[in-house]
C-alpha cells in the first residue's frame, strides 16, 4: 500500500498470523465476522521457523485478501528459548513466565499490524491470545490488550483526527484450548496445515514434549477431536 487511505471501510482487519492453532482459528473467526482478512505474520529470528511456512498455508486455505511477513529480529536481543540458542526449549511443564516468553513480542506485532491497519484503512486488528489454557504469558492477558487499545487510539493520525476508533479483537482470550478447537473445528479450519511445537523441525513436526505441544495434545483429547499433529519423536 502507498498513501495513507481513509478509515472508511469497516469490514477491513490485521489479522497476526502466526501459523499456530490459535492465529488460525482467530483468522476463521474473523472471517465469520465478515472481515476482509488481510494476514500479517512476523519472521523474529524465532527458532521454530517451520510456523512461518504453516502460516502461508493458512492464509491460502482460508483465503485471506493478502497475506504480508515482516522481518524483525528479536534474536538480537535474546532472552527467550524461542530467539536464543543457548537457552533451551523446557520439555517439563514451567510454574511462573516460562523462558519460552519472548519480551516485547505481542507489543511489536501488534504495533506493526497497528501500522498497517492505519494504511490500509482497517479499524480492527485480530490477535489469537488466550489467557486460560496459555503459557502464562503477560502479553496474552487482558489487561495489555485492553492496554494497547488504548495506546493506538492515542499514538495514530487516523484516530487523533477522528478517522476512527481502533479495536484490538481477541476473540479466543477467553475460551479453554478444547472450545478453541472446537470452534475452528465447526469454521473448516484444518488444523494439520498449523504448527504449533517451540522447537518444529523443518518439516513441521513437533517434539511432543514441549508446553506448546502439551497444551494442544490436550486440547484435542478435551474436545474429542483427533489430533493431526505430525510428530519427529
Amino acid at each position: 500500500m502507498g498513501a495513507m487511505t481513509e478509515m472508511n471501510d469497516a469490514a477491513r482487519a490485521v489479522v497476526l498470523l502466526s501459523g499456530g492453532l490459535d492465529s488460525a482459528t482467530a483468522l476463521a473467526i474473523a472471517r465469520e465476522q465478515g472481515r476482509e482478512c488481510y494476514a500479517l505474520s512476523v519472521d523474529y529470528g524465532q527458532r521454530h521457523r517451520a510456523e512461518l511456512l504453516a502460516a502461508a498455508r493458512v492464509a491460502q486455505s482460508l483465503g485471506v485478501a493478502e497475506h504480508r511477513t515482516l522481518r524483525i529480529d528479536l534474536s538480537g536481543i535474546g532472552g527467550s528459548a524461542l530467539t536464543d540458542q543457548t537457552i533451551a526449549v523446557p520439555e517439563t511443564p514451567q510454574v511462573g513466565i516460562p523462558v519460552t516468553y519472548v519480551p516485547a513480542r505481542n507489543t511489536v506485532m501488534l504495533a506493526f499490524a497497528l501500522g498497517w491497519a492505519e494504511v490500509l484503512g482497517a479499524p480492527e486488528i485480530y490477535i489469537g491470545v488466550n489467557a486460560i489454557d496459555y503459557s502464562g504469558y503477560p502479553d496474552c492477558r487482558p489487561a495489555f490488550i485492553d492496554a494497547f487499545e488504548r495506546v493506538a487510539n492515542l499514538a495514530t493520525r487516523a484516530a487523533v483526527e477522528g478517522l476512527t476508533s481502533f479495536h484490538i479483537a481477541a476473540p479466543l482470550i477467553d475460551l479453554t484450548k478444547a472450545q478453541i478447537i472446537q470452534r475452528g473445528l465447526a469454521l473448516g479450519v484444518d488444523y494439520s496445515l498449523t504448527v504449533s511445537c517451540y522447537q518444529a523441525d523443518e518439516d513441521g513436526r513437533a517434539c511432543g514434549r514441549c508446553d506448546a505441544c502439551r497444551l494442544r495434545r490436550e486440547g484435542f483429547a478435551a474436545a474429542g477431536a483427533p489430533d493431526p499433529t505430525r510428530y519427529f519423536r
